[in-house]
C-alpha cells in the first residue's frame, strides 16, 4: 500500500496516479494523446519521456524538463491537468495475515480482498494428516472464494499444538498505480501498465491447548519511521516475547504493537522468540522517502530507454519507460507483463535538469 512507501507522505500521490491513467502507456493512441495535449506528433519514446517528467515533478518536486519539445509539452499538460485519484485497491490480500486460538475452534475470520472474479483457496499442505480444514463461518469447506469472503481454519479438538497456512491464488489485472518496493534496497516504482497476472497471498494460524497462543505480524510504519510488530494473544496465559534484546508481555486476550525504529533505506531483520520454541522472522528494507543523499547524481542520456519489467515483458510498455535498479529487486508476479515507472529521478531518459542541485539519488 502507498502508506508503506514514499507515496504515503506525498500529498500529490493521487495526481501521479491520474497521470498514469491519462498518458502513455495506458493511452496508447498517440495521435489522440497528442491532440488532447496539443503537443504535435508523439512517438512511444517521447510520450514515455513526457509522462516520466510529469511524474518526477510530483514525486520529487523535481525541476526537470524533457529535451524533446513534444515531450515537454506533454509533461506540462499532464502536470497542469492532474487531479487527485484514489489509491488503487489491492489485487489480492488476506486480512489479517495471522490468527490464533485453541484446538477445537474455528480460527479467524480472515477476510479476502480482491478485484478478481474468482479465487482458488488452497488448504494447508498437511491437511489430510492434521485434519485442519478451511471453511466458512458455518463450517462448510471453502475451495473458491470472492471479494469479502471470510475464511476460517477449522482445527480438530484433538489436534496437537501447531501451525498451518492457507493460500489463495487468482488471475487478475494488477491495478495501475500499485507501488512496488524491493525487499532489498531499491527505488520505489509504480505500475504504469499491466496485463492479466497470477497473484497469490497466504495467511497462517497457530493453535494450542493451553498457555499463550500468539499471532504475530509486521508492517512498515512510515509515519513513525520504523516497523510495527503486532502480537495478539488468544491464549489463557501472557505471551512473553523478546525483540532486539527487550522483553515484552502481552496479557491473555489482548494485543500489543511495538514500533522498532529503522533508518531510511536501512535493512531490517527481526527475529522474535517466545516460549515453547516460538520463533518468527521479519526482514526487508524501510523505503519511505522518494529521494536520498547516498551519492552524487549521474545523468544519463540515451536513445535506448532502460526497461523495467517483472515476470514478463510488454513491447509497447516496458521498452519505453525510464527506470532504474535491477528488476530482481522488484517482487515477481507470475505471468505479468507490466511497465514500472520510477518514483525518484535516478535515471534520466530524454531529459535535462533545469537546476543541477535539484535531483534524486541514482538507483542501486
Amino acid at each position: 500500500p502507498w502508506n508503506q512507501t514514499s507515496l504515503g507522505a506525498n500529498k500529490n500521490a493521487g495526481k501521479i496516479r491520474w497521470i498514469l491513467e491519462h498518458s502513455y502507456p495506458q493511452i496508447d493512441d498517440l495521435s489522440a494523446l497528442a491532440k488532447s495535449a496539443e503537443t504535435g506528433p508523439l512517438t512511444e519514446k517521447t510520450a514515455a519521456a513526457g509522462t516520466q517528467v510529469a511524474i518526477w515533478r510530483y514525486s520529487d518536486s523535481a525541476d526537470v524538463d524533457a529535451s524533446d519539445p513534444a515531450a515537454e509539452k506533454l509533461a506540462d499538460w499532464l502536470e497542469k491537468s492532474a487531479q487527485d485519484a484514489p489509491e488503487p485497491k489491492a489485487s489480492l490480500t488476506l486480512e489479517p495475515g495471522a490468527v490464533s486460538g485453541k484446538a477445537g475452534e474455528k480460527l479467524g475470520p480472515i477476510t479476502l480482498r480482491t478485484d478478481a472474479a474468482g479465487v482458488t483457496v488452497t488448504p494447508p499442505a498437511d491437511a489430510a494428516a492434521s485434519g485442519v480444514r478451511i471453511t466458512d463461518k458455518d463450517g462448510a469447506p471453502v475451495t473458491t472464494a470472492a471479494n469479502g469472503t471470510q475464511l476460517y481454519f477449522d482445527v480438530p479438538s484433538d489436534a496437537a499444538d501447531g501451525t498451518a497456512s492457507l493460500g489463495v491464488q487468482a488471475t487478475t489485472s494488477v491495478p495501475v498505480g500499485r507501488a512496488f518496493a524491493g525487499v532489498t534496497k531499491s527505488q520505489t516504482q509504480i505500475l504504469a501498465g499491466s496485463s492479466e497476472s497470477t497473484v497469490s497471498a497466504t495467511a497462517t494460524a497457530t493453535w494450542a491447548e493451553q498457555g499463550a497462543i500468539p499471532a504475530v505480524a509486521a508492517q512498515k510504519n512510515c509515519a513513525e519511521g520504523g516497523v510495527d510488530i503486532t502480537a495478539a494473544n488468544k491464549g489463557d496465559e501472557p505471551f512473553v516475547f523478546e525483540l532486539k534484546g527487550t522483553e515484552y508481555a502481552v496479557p491473555a486476550g489482548e494485543s500489543k504493537t511495538v514500533t522498532v525504529p529503522v533508518g531510511e533505506d536501512e535493512a531490517y531483520d527481526f527475529t522474535i522468540t517466545g516460549p515453547a520454541g516460538f520463533t518468527q522472522n521479519f526482514k526487508g528494507v524501510l523505503d519511505c522517502l522518494t529521494t536520498g543523499d547516498s551519492g552524487p547524481v549521474t545523468q544519463q542520456e540515451s536513445s535506448q530507454p532502460l526497461p523495467a519489467s517483472a515476470g514478463g515483458s510488454s513491447a509497447a510498455a516496458t521498452d519505453n519507460l525510464a527506470a532504474t535498479g535491477s528488476s530482481s529487486a522488484t517482487p515477481v508476479i507470475a505471468g505479468i507483463a507490466i511497465a514500472l515507472v520510477v518514483l525518484g529521478g535516478g535515471a534520466v531518459f530524454l531529459l535535462r535538469k533545469k537546476n543541477a542541485a535539484t535531483s534524486s539519488t541514482p538507483g542501486e
